[in-house]
């Protein structure tokens, strides 16, 4: 079975036949090259071009990450499932706007629903549902954004509720996150974004045209649409978990009066049970069958696609547990 491959330190990847090698002081290490779903480097990587054919010729993405977590961009092969029919649809449902307004209120609801699920699971009151009907009057996009703001500005309020004494939020703050739990959010939320990123490249979607966030000059901003329905399930359900079962400590951060950062002990740790998460499997209710969280995503994106070319109208997944 393929799997995520996280690069945490300095080195170079090297190629040799049909396995790819990651050389660093500590030694040489095999990347058998049909054991590899996606790259993550977290640390300053060096490659030969005949390392990016093998890579491109596989369909294997790497992304890359700054010294504090935050996404820089991917190394995204040429794309061999290409559909002129679908490609015209997107732009369609982005160029009509009725139908990426709609499209968008649906990213915003899942989202929502699935914060509301969390809250509920931690048995506080959801009081994010009466900022989601405000979904029903909203004209524009701009609209759309503000309501999914003020929905995660409640929700973050709630998360002190969850969280202990000395993980509090106090806001949130972005760059740079000025405490733990902001560090730890947008830690994650950079993971899941390139995560995404890897399912949309599996699929016949266009990354670069979305609906509810803007398609601007390089960024991915569909992988950011898909994103809002996930970071309650994947990322914010993690943090609560690492954090209240103390797999996360002080010491796992580096912190200065300005800023606070994952350091590499606990860069470890987040990213080992975010892959375990991600292998996990539940009952889908619709399939009849166990699936991944990762594959969650993926089906994600068939909904879409479904919904751009009329076949089935998307409703945002929403978790049941």
């Amino acid at each position: 079975m393929k799997r995520n491959y996280y690069v945490m330190s300095d080195g170079i990847l090297k190629r040799r036949e049909n396995t790819v090698y990651f050389v660093n002081k500590e030694g040489k290490k095999p990347l058998p090259i049909n054991k590899i779903y996606s790259i993550y480097a977290y640390g300053s990587l060096t490659f030969s071009s005949q390392v990016v054919h093998l890579l491109a010729k596989e369909g294997i993405p790497i992304h890359f990450f700054n010294y504090y977590g935050f996404y820089d961009g991917s190394f995204y092969p040429r794309e061999t499932l290409l559909s002129g029919d679908l490609l015209i649809k997107q732009a369609e449902h982005y160029l009509d706007g009725d139908k990426r307004l709609a499209v968008a209120k649906k990213f915003v609801e899942g989202a929502g629903q699935n914060m509301g699920k969390v809250l509920s699971y931690y048995r506080i009151e959801n009081s994010i549902a009466n900022t989601m009907e405000d979904l029903t009057d909203c004209d524009l996009i701009t609209e759309v954004m503000n309501v999914e703001g003020r929905m995660r500005s409640a929700y973050y309020t709630h998360m002190d509720e969850i969280l202990p004494d000395g993980f509090k939020m106090e806001g949130r703050s972005r760059r740079p996150p000025e405490n733990m739990v902001n560090a730890l959010i947008s830690f994650g939320n950079s993971l899941l974004y390139s995560t995404v990123l890897s399912e949309i490249y599996h699929t016949q979607l266009n990354p670069t045209i979305s609906y509810l966030h803007e398609p601007f000059e390089r960024r991915y901003s569909l992988a950011l649409d898909l994103s809002e329905i996930f970071k309650p399930i994947l990322v914010d359900r993690l943090i609560f978990y690492l954090v209240n079962k103390r797999m996360l400590k002080e010491e796992d951060f580096e912190q200065d009066i300005n800023y606070c950062l994952l350091n590499d002990k606990g860069r470890k740790i987040f990213l080992k049970e975010y892959d375990e998460r991600l292998k996990k499997t539940i009952k889908h209710r619709e399939l009849n069958r166990k699936v991944s969280y990762r594959r969650l995503i993926r089906l994600e994106a068939y909904k879409l696609i479904k919904h751009l070319l009329g076949s089935k109208e998307y409703n945002p997944f929403v978790m049941w547990w």
